[in-house]
């Protein structure tokens, strides 16, 4: 979901005013539609998350249950309910003024994350390897090339560069580690900051897909392994190195 894709509220439908924590301005405009059948913590859930991986919601801002049951024209308890399924993924942190906070990661917190990532992508690439058909091993490389043509577009390689990552999980054939690098890569969403602003950075991460997508391709699960670990441990790195940056 982004901001582009909602549109604003009809005429004629007011709202209360809210005291607490300032009301995000995506609340003035119109919610997403409910999917045909989808219970009302579904509902709540699914928009809220969306929401928060498109960077509609940012790390920092501040949620209020009464201002999300009003924006999506529900109560309150499935309100309640999203907000403790996120929190347990770890996008919101429960705040003391009856709602919930877009989390912020620390250093810590990203240490911790790239490694359980840098596990999860080894055995993705590994799988990959083993299981990979000529079809999808010829999409890797196809988006190795788009890669290569946008190294000067920062922008456009954030999107690619997601691209490339989920075609590898795909090509793993395991729908449980899917599932466990998406909550892994969604969390780490919240990071608005591309490494790929640091110098060298593009070169770097290009030359190291292709060294696992070869890897795939041959094969060599004990390689393509590897070199995928390995890769994200160079880009836990580089997004240290861009945090010591930030706080100067």
């Amino acid at each position: 979901m982004s901001p582009t894709a909602v549109t604003k509220r009809p005429a004629g439908k007011k709202r209360k005013a809210n005291s607490g924590p300032v009301r995000h301005s995506i609340f003035e405009l119109a919610a997403p539609d409910r999917k045909p059948g989808e219970v009302l913590g579904d509902y709540a859930y699914r928009v809220l998350r969306e929401a928060i991986r498109a960077g509609v919601f940012e790390s920092g801002d501040h949620l209020r249950e009464a201002d999300v049951a009003s924006w999506l024209e529900i109560s309150r308890t499935p309100v309640r309910e999203a907000f403790h399924r996120i929190v347990s993924e770890g996008l919101l942190v429960i705040g003391s003024w009856n709602g919930a906070m877009v989390a912020q990661l620390d250093a810590q917190q990203l240490v911790d994350l790239y490694a359980v990532r840098a596990l999860l992508e080894g055995a993705a690439a590994s799988l990959a390897a083993e299981h990979a058909s000529r079809v999808e091993i010829k999409n890797l490389f196809a988006i190795a090339d788009k890669e290569k043509a946008a190294r000067n577009d920062p922008a456009a390689l954030v999107i690619i560069n997601a691209e490339l990552h989920q075609a590898i999980y795909s090509a793993a054939h395991n729908r449980y580690l899917l599932q466990s690098l998406n909550t892994i890569v969604d969390t780490l969403g919240l990071l608005r900051h591309s490494t790929f602003v640091l110098p060298g950075s593009i070169e770097l991460a290009h030359k190291e897909h292709l060294g696992i997508l070869r890897a795939i391709r041959d094969g060599d699960s004990k390689k393509a392994e590897e070199l995928a670990s390995a890769h994200i441990n160079n880009a836990l790195e580089l997004r240290l190195q861009l945090l010591q940056e930030k706080k100067k």
